[in-house]
């Protein structure tokens, strides 16, 4: 293309301006939108514009005796000129692709150049204006881009316009609220303007137009002078996530758009934002600290640092957040009663942050000015004190941390979320699955649309009190009559929770994980715990020391855990078969729907480990003649979540139904960095590029990613049959989830409130 035909009218004073494919495709920004308006025969405000390249060739030709460039250039401008009037004061705009903070502001009142070499001076108001405006997208250029990237840089344009006579107005083609088409009044008006209210039909066709051409909410303005109006330009504007995602069904509803393409429109990490609720805005806040915003939403709550202390107020209706170093299971209870979480240590995929998002509360981790003394009940947090009680608000998404009870903006959870979730799941064909640790989470999942459980956390239906002098009376005690007792509660306990939960599911695949934290979890700590359990298993608590420091672990994580656990404490494998397959009787008695049981073994590193305790599960089943109910069927695999499991799955494959990736541990194990202690120098390691991403939320595709490809290509290819399901909260990223839909996999797993963001992510990698 010659440097004349990037010197672009876009809309001509009069008659009109043909453009050729190539100058379309420059056309970008305003300029696009200036010329979509005037195709559609709207009228315009005059406006050309001239790429990069053009004006530069034009600062050139000033050195040499040649001036052809300039004179089009000059033709160009008359353009702007009805004919018979004197040239109007011009308008100078940048016209970036996106939006760039540091670009020259416009230039309005712009005296015309008098001559040809006026045209082009720079020292003149209009060729000054020029310059400054190109000027202007380098000072803007991200630092890490490519300076050699000529042909980009070549073609950045700048619009030139006449200058608009009479009452200039703005206005939005959409409700920024609502999301309905416009017109509709600016933020902080109450209403149209009355140039807006006189000529209703030319604002609507404005606002149809630039909707269908940009599939944005736009800021639209328009002049008007002497009772005729015209369009000057538009921009594209950020607006809330309800407002975007309702503008994208209506355009599908309305024909603008196809289903697919509405799918395709929303980014699915802006649906918690929906589902959440979430701080108002206010310029002028300041946090008093920052973590990691593990799990979204806002949440304002008196500050409570025990697990007793958020239940006991939850009963009397009070709001609270619970403040600790660091959660544990025993916390469970209290974060489920609390209404956030707020720890100093942890990552995005620790305790509280795995909790919190199967809960759907708020949780920041990670504060690393978070000081909490139990004693006085009190904590710091960064240099402001607190006391048990105070008001304090966190926000999930950002990682802030303020001081008082702030306002909230409630989620509003329409029909347009629904509509856009439903045609989601015709395009996509990975299943959306969820993990839950409770019966209520598992029916909020439901809600949200998830086809089954493909994680149930069976260990936290332990951590009541009742529960857990059981279990432990099952680990500690000696005795084979103590063991029997225990080992009896526990069966009841366990198979009412799990008839629940299978009824619950009416049908669909539940997929439950055999016990898998560390055996510390399930012991007693403090002195008093001590002292309490050694009386009911009728110890001294010199005896009970004694016993639990045989059980002490240095690395608990990598420890005496999952499979491992089962295998030395087969009563525990025991209880809980008995417990799955009385539950699943329960429920197949209280449903048509057959029962699906599906038997996940955690932490297996080797194929005789599997091999073992299947034996030992297959017995359990035959005497227990469960085999012999149509009405439940039941599957046994394994959970590869250890880097030599993933390198051992064709071994693995043989014995199992079904693969489930946990690539949160996965991801632990093969880069040997611990989840909760990695908040320590990750933000660092991202800051000087040594990862681009914190691998614990956006898998690893080139490490952890090629575990996962090899050990389904090699336990598909051992067992062609193979189930194979990821279940870690990398399931609920919309980034991993990209990686995972290349997979052969059959479904994903995540925590309940990104089941939503699960489906849309899935179906918008097909075509």
């Amino acid at each position: 293309m010659s440097m004349a035909q990037q010197m672009i009218v876009i809309s001509p004073a009069e008659g009109t301006a043909p453009l050729s494919a190539e100058q379309r495709e420059l056309l970008v920004g305003k300029a696009r939108w200036t010329r979509t308006i005037y195709d559609a025969g709207i009228p315009t405000i005059p406006t050309i514009c001239l790429t990069r390249a053009a004006w530069e060739a034009l600062q050139a030709e000033r050195e040499h005796s040649s001036e052809r460039l300039r004179t089009a250039w000059v033709t160009r401008l008359f353009r702007l000129v009805p004919k018979g009037e004197e040239p109007p004061k011009l308008v100078v705009r940048t016209c970036a692709l996106t939006h760039r903070a540091g670009l020259m502001p416009v230039r309005k009142n712009l005296s015309p150049p008098r001559s040809e070499a006026e045209s082009v001076a720079l020292r003149q108001p209009l060729g000054g204006a020029i310059a400054a405006a190109f000027e202007s997208y380098d000072r803007t250029t991200p630092l890490w881009s490519d300076p050699e990237q000529d042909a980009s840089r070549a073609s950045q344009i700048v619009l030139i316009q006449a200058t608009a006579k009479g009452n200039v107005d703005l206005f939005m083609t959409r409700d920024p609220k609502t999301g309905k088409l416009g017109p509709a009044p600016m933020p902080g008006n109450s209403q149209l303007t009355p140039d807006q209210k006189a000529d209703p039909e030319f604002f609507s066709r404005i606002c149809e137009v630039l909707d269908a051409a940009s599939g944005r909410h736009m800021v639209a303005c328009v002049a008007t002078f002497n009772g005729q109006s015209r369009f000057v330009s538009a921009r594209p504007v950020a607006v809330t996530a309800e407002a975007d995602l309702a503008a994208a069904v209506e355009r599908a509803e309305q024909g603008t758009w196809s289903t697919h393409q509405a799918v395709k429109s929303f980014d699915p990490a802006r649906l918690p934002h929906i589902l959440h609720p979430r701080l108002a805005d206010d310029p002028d806040r300041h946090p008093l600290a920052t973590g990691l915003g593990v799990a979204p939403g806002a949440a304002s709550g008196k500050i409570v640092f025990t697990p007793d202390d958020a239940v006991r107020l939850q009963a009397r209706g009070i709001h609270t957040i619970l403040v600790k170093m660091e959660t544990g299971p025993t916390d469970i209870e209290g974060m489920q009663a609390a209404t956030g979480a707020l720890t100093a240590r942890g990552g995005m995929t620790s305790h509280a942050a795995m909790v919190a998002s199967v809960t759907g509360r708020p949780c920041v981790a990670g504060v690393r000015s978070l000081q909490v003394d139990m004693q006085k009940r009190t904590c710091r947090i960064g240099d402001t004190p607190f006391s048990e009680g105070d008001w304090i608000t966190i926000d999930g998404n950002t990682g802030n941390v303020f001081a008082g009870a702030l306002t909230l903006s409630r989620p509003h959870i329409g029909e347009a979320v629904s509509r856009l979730l439903d045609w989601s799941d015709t395009t996509r064909a990975i299943a959306v699955r969820t993990n839950v640790e409770t019966i209520s989470a598992a029916r909020t999942a439901l809600d949200f649309g998830a086809e089954g459980i493909g994680l149930a956390r069976s260990e936290h239906m332990f951590f009541s009190q009742e529960r857990m002098v059981a279990l432990r009376r099952l680990i500690l005690s000696e005795s084979e009559t103590d063991r029997a007792t225990a080992l009896e509660g526990l069966i009841s306990y366990q198979a009412g929770d799990y008839a629940d939960l299978f009824a619950a599911l009416g049908g669909k695949p539940v997929n439950v994980r055999l016990f898998d934290p560390p055996l510390h979890e399930f012991l007693p700590r403090t002195d008093q715990d001590i002292q309490d359990t050694a009386r009911s298993l009728d110890l001294s608590a010199r005896s009970l020391r004694q016993r639990l420091e045989r059980l002490k672990e240095v690395n608990p994580m990598l420890g005496h855990r999952g499979c491992r656990l089962a295998i030395t404490y087969p009563e525990i494998l025991s209880m809980q078969m008995h417990a799955l397959f009385a539950g699943a009787r329960a429920a197949a008695d209280r449903q048509e729907e057959p029962v699906l049981l599906e038997i996940m073994v955690p932490f297996v590193s080797s194929a005789r480990e599997i091999l073992w305790l299947k034996k030992q599960a297959s017995d359990l089943m035959e005497r227990a003649d469960i085999g012999a109910d149509k009405r439940i069927h039941i599957s046994f695999g394994t959970m590869i979540e250890l880097p030599r499991a993933a390198l051992r799955a064709g071994e693995i494959a043989h014995a199992v139904d079904f693969f489930s990736f946990g690539t949160n541990d996965l991801t632990q194990t093969t880069y040997g960095i611990s989840r909760d202690d990695a908040p320590a120098f990750l933000a660092a390691y991202q800051r000087k590029g040594i990862y681009e991403q914190d691998p614990f939320v956006t898998l690893d595709t080139t490490g952890v990613g090629e575990l996962i490809k090899t050990a389904i290509k090699r336990g598909r290819g051992a067992n062609p049959d193979l189930v194979v399901g990821i279940c870690g909260e990398h399931a609920g990223d919309p980034q991993s989830l990209q990686f995972f839909a290349g997979l052969d996999i059959d479904y994903v797993s995540c925590s309940p409130y990104r089941v939503p963001v699960a489906r849309l992510a899935l179906a918008q990698t097909g075509s």
